[in-house]
């Protein structure tokens, strides 16, 4: 739910700008200030999650999205959209939270195995939710993006309401003790190379789907539907790659599929590019690159993610909180920074090359956390 709050109504941002008079930039205010909120929401829940359990933050944070998407669904103009827009932001709770009840509930190795394949099954989310939601623009138009969001999310709602057990049971006494431990993780260079190394590996996906959505247009000449199912083959790869993850994490050290990943991605990106400078520029090899880097950040987050939040156990809520809001972050600047950069005459190359340079940098911070490894082992079989 949370990926689909991202993705699924991309292809609609041309329709709303146009039904709300306004500039496809101010529009775009809908994704790239919904992931700043979303930044500054992880930073919050985290130690809320901490202090107060995960499961009362978890649906506070459902209804909220409940709620916005209701609102999103029933504007009447720019500014109550991206009003109830932001206060869809607060679903962030499906990605910060999920993540440490699985380390609540398990071992570096376990969880990062966990992690692999619950990242597998919510590939499904960027696979298939801008397909999904071209396809009920085509049909119904754009609100029918946010008549589903608002049954999904209550739908989630009870299910969590239900379902879902308190997993935190070292819980701090009050929020004073919560912060005052909070530094141990800040100044904790395993966990700044884990955060960096997901945020730069997460950041080479919001490039892409930023991007594609106007090279789909523009220099391949794809229909809304077919943009849909280009912005969602990155997941393909992110499936494989988070299967494999889960296979083998319980077996390998997290530093392997970490760095294996890196590696994954920067190859396919350079043989993309190669193809593109050579003159060859079409969808079918352009996209195929890409699935490279989709395969080798599934490999890559699981390992990154445990690994954060194996620094401090004591403080995963906090540590997945961070570091999610360090990846929102990332993101919201690269996509500002492609939506600001990127040309139908320069965006194939462009793209690309800002892929390849986030990748190769991903690549540095995850050999820099094999450094540490080595120099700096920890009693936490983190790596």
């Amino acid at each position: 739910m949370s990926v689909l709050s991202l993705n699924m109504f991309l292809p609609s941002l041309s329709a709303i700008a146009e039904d709300f008079g306004v500039d496809y930039a101010v529009a775009n205010l809908s994704m790239g200030a919904f992931l700043a909120v979303t930044a500054v929401l992880q930073i919050i829940i985290g130690p809320l999650s901490d202090r107060y359990g995960r499961r009362p933050i978890m649906l506070l944070g459902l209804a909220g999205f409940a709620i916005g998407s209701v609102g999103c669904f029933l504007a009447q103009d720019i500014v109550g959209f991206l009003a109830f827009r932001l206060l869809q932001a607060t679903g962030v709770v499906g990605i910060a939270l999920s993540r440490a009840v699985v380390r609540d509930m398990h071992g570096p190795r376990e969880a990062a195995s966990m992690l692999g394949y619950i990242s597998m099954v919510m590939a499904i989310a960027p696979m298939t939710g801008p397909t999904i939601g071209g396809l009920l623009h085509e049909a119904f138009g754009w609100r029918s993006n946010f008549a589903a969001y608002a049954l999904v999310g209550l739908g989630i709602l009870v299910l969590t309401w239900r379902d879902l057990g308190e997993t935190n049971r070292n819980r701090a006494a009050t929020m004073g003790e919560q912060f005052a431990t909070y530094p141990e993780l800040l100044k904790s260079r395993r966990f700044w190379g884990y955060t960096l190394c997901s945020s730069l590996s997460v950041g080479a996906f919001y490039i892409y789907i930023t991007g594609i959505v106007l090279i789909g247009v523009s220099v391949f000449g794809l229909r809304p539907t077919m943009v849909g199912m280009t912005v969602g083959a990155i997941a393909i790869g992110f499936s494989l790659g988070s299967f494999l993850s889960g296979r083998l994490a319980k077996r390998r050290p997290l530093w392997q599929l970490m760095i294996g990943g890196r590696i994954v991605g920067f190859v396919g990106l350079c043989a993309g590019l190669a193809i593109v400078l050579a003159g060859f520029v079409h969808p079918i090899p352009y996209v195929g690159a890409v699935i490279f880097v989709g395969m080798g950040n599934g490999l890559t987050l699981p390992s990154t993610n445990s690994g954060a939040m194996s620094v401090r156990p004591k403080l995963a809520g906090s540590a997945s909180g961070l570091s999610g809001a360090m990846s929102v972050a990332t993101g919201a600047g690269l996509t500002s920074l492609t939506g600001a950069v990127l040309s139908p005459e320069n965006g194939a190359v462009l793209m690309m090359s800002m892929m390849l340079a986030v990748v190769a940098a991903s690549l540095l911070c995850a050999l820099y956390v094999r450094w540490l490894d080595v120099v700096e082992p920890l009693a936490e079989e983190a790596g």
